[in-house]
């Protein structure tokens, strides 16, 4: 199947949270930039989702990197959440874990994510 929308999503991996902990922060994000995007671009996200919804998990070193992405995104125009943890387990409340970037289309976000490692 050939996919033209896609979903980032980006970790901090500098907190060093446990597996478990990334995969929901990770769930956060995806969740939050999904129901930005099914606002603000309904058809984008209708797409996105009849085509399976494809995800993309991405690792940064640092909060400060995953600002200048979200800043890099929202100058494309593409719906984007940022993830401040509630503070009930291993982080401190309001610690930024995350981002959610889209769905969008991939020729749109990939000049900003391409050179991203995955997580």
């Amino acid at each position: 199947m050939s996919f033209i929308y896609k979903q980032i999503i980006v970790i901090r991996t500098d907190l060093k949270m446990s597996t478990g902990k990334s995969i929901v922060q990770g769930a956060h994000a995806s969740i939050l930039a999904s129901e930005k995007t099914k606002r603000l671009m309904p058809d984008t996200w209708r797409a996105w989702f009849s085509e399976g919804q494809r995800k993309i998990v991405c690792k940064v070193q640092s909060k400060e990197e995953l600002f200048r992405i979200k800043a890099d995104v929202e100058r494309l125009n593409v719906p984007c959440e940022i993830v401040a943890d509630a503070g009930l387990t291993e982080l401190e409340p309001g610690t930024i874990t995350a981002l959610g970037i889209g769905p969008a289309l991939e020729t749109t976000i990939d000049p900003v994510t391409r050179t991203l490692k995955l997580m």
